[in-house]
């Protein structure tokens, strides 16, 4: 008999990384890659003008209500909920969720949305784990999914990330009213053609931009609106090429492999946990290979997230991130590739011999693994992880998210990596692994606009 649950699957194999490592992602179906008119325009209208992204379609919904809902939210999430216990909504926050180690299991956007009423969107990782804990603990909160990405029905509301230069004048015409002045990262609501919408001032690839959301049954005639104001300001509606890469720009780790997989206080989640869930499917890739899940673990402060620590509060993993966040081991920053060993790599393809993975632009590796993890050396030795690669055409660089060593974190530090994945996944061809130069620069890599260097 096969295993039922993530226990008795990680308990079935001598090493857990091994198994997500020779995974093949076929399972993630939504991420197709796909182009409105092509990425690299696309991408041009994130800096030039204004572009548009369909996100109603790709993320999970968790509806959280109940009297107890930010009791439950804040024994989870490291965040601070003070703003959520003082003010009206809505509001939202990137929640963040760690285990016992203060290792980072996942995180997705919460919204306040209504009195004991929330909404986390992103992915069923930290949702997963929520729900969990709901049902295993005793609060007065009721966890529902309106919504998963696999289902074959609409979810409950249109979503759209409007953003670039233009992005607020097109949301001027846009509305019924007056655009409400909105802080980075606060909410209002808006109308549009008479509809209540929900806007968070949020922009991705540190442009400027809001994300909008209201009834599903509305999607199609404020797309249409929106691409119709947008047209004499260049619109373009950004496919998931284009998308997907905004948030390399932003520094925005988008998945890590989430830590739950050998903690002996999380054993009952991985009893609840099916073998159809993402946690039992994992994809890993890169040339980072180890036989210990752990070390491909993030802390907060790796990802660049130690502003959404707050010790105001009892939490999972409290403790050990007391005693991390004064010692951070590594630090988040940018790799800058060397242009010439990027040439190299498809000139690999024109002569004889074997060649080098193929970069296939512009999101490079999450069409063979959904967690990529690329080791960095420095003298031959380890000293970090390239995470997240991809082409920004309005910088002209290949460039990838990475998490090193404090002492080889100052920009303008120079490092390689190894480019190449040696599994068993379909998806990956025959090639030799090559060692690529890189400069270390700062996450965010582009801030206002401007790559910050």
């Amino acid at each position: 008999m096969g295993a039922r649950n993530l226990k008795q699957l990680v308990q079935s194999v001598d090493s857990t990384a091994e198994l997500f490592r020779n995974t093949d992602m076929e399972w993630l179906s939504y991420v197709f890659e796909s182009e409105y008119t092509n990425w690299i325009e696309e991408q041009r209208a994130v800096k030039e003008s204004v572009a548009v992204a369909d996100q109603s379609y790709h993320m999970e919904v968790l509806q959280i209500e109940g009297p107890e809902a930010i009791d439950l939210l804040s024994t989870l999430g490291t965040n601070s909920f003070e703003k959520f216990r003082e003010r009206d909504p809505p509001q939202a926050t990137n929640f963040l969720a760690c285990n016992p180690d203060g290792y980072v299991i996942g995180d997705n956007i919460l919204f306040h949305l209504g009195e004991d009423e929330f909404r986390m969107v992103g992915n069923e990782v930290p949702n997963n784990w929520i729900r969990y804990n709901n049902q295993v603990r005793d609060f007065d909160v009721r966890t529902t999914v309106p919504y998963h990405h696999a289902d074959d029905h609409d979810p409950p509301e249109f979503r759209f990330q409007i953003q670039g230069p233009d992005a607020l004048a097109v949301l001027e015409e846009l509305v019924d009213h007056d655009l409400p002045d909105i802080p980075f990262f606060s909410m209002d609501t808006i109308s549009i053609d008479g509809v209540e919408t929900y806007a968070l001032a949020h922009g991705m690839a540190a442009m400027p931009g809001m994300e909008i959301f209201g009834p599903y049954e509305h999607h199609d005639e404020i797309l249409d609106s929106i691409l119709e104001i947008g047209e004499p300001y260049g619109i373009r509606q950004m496919g998931t090429k284009s998308y997907k890469t905004g948030k390399i720009g932003s520094g925005w780790f988008v998945w890590t492999v989430p830590a739950i997989y050998e903690h002996e206080e999380m054993q009952g989640h991985r009893e609840w946990l099916g073998t159809d869930s993402m946690e039992a499917n994992l994809s890993i890739g890169g040339s980072f290979d180890s036989d210990d899940i752990t070390d491909y673990y993030m802390t907060p402060m790796e990802r660049g997230q130690a502003n959404l620590v707050s010790f105001d509060h009892d939490f999972v993993g409290k403790e050990a991130l007391r005693d991390m966040i004064d010692n951070q081991q590594r630090e988040r920053v940018t790799l800058v590739w060397d242009q010439d060993d990027v040439i190299d790599v498809f000139v690999s393809l024109f002569e004889e011999g074997a060649t080098s993975k193929f970069i296939d632009l512009p999101d490079i590796a999450n069409k063979w693994s959904i967690m990529h993890y690329d080791k960095v050396l420095k003298d031959g030795e380890i000293v970090g992880l390239s995470k997240y690669p991809g082409y920004l055409y309005y910088e002209r660089e290949m460039l990838s998210l990475a998490t090193v060593d404090v002492e080889h974190s100052d920009p303008g530090t120079e490092v390689t990596f190894v480019w190449g994945d040696e599994t068993n996944k379909s998806r990956v061809e025959r090639h030799e692994p090559v060692e690529i130069d890189a400069t270390v620069a700062p996450a965010p890599y582009v801030e206002g606009g401007r790559r910050k260097m």
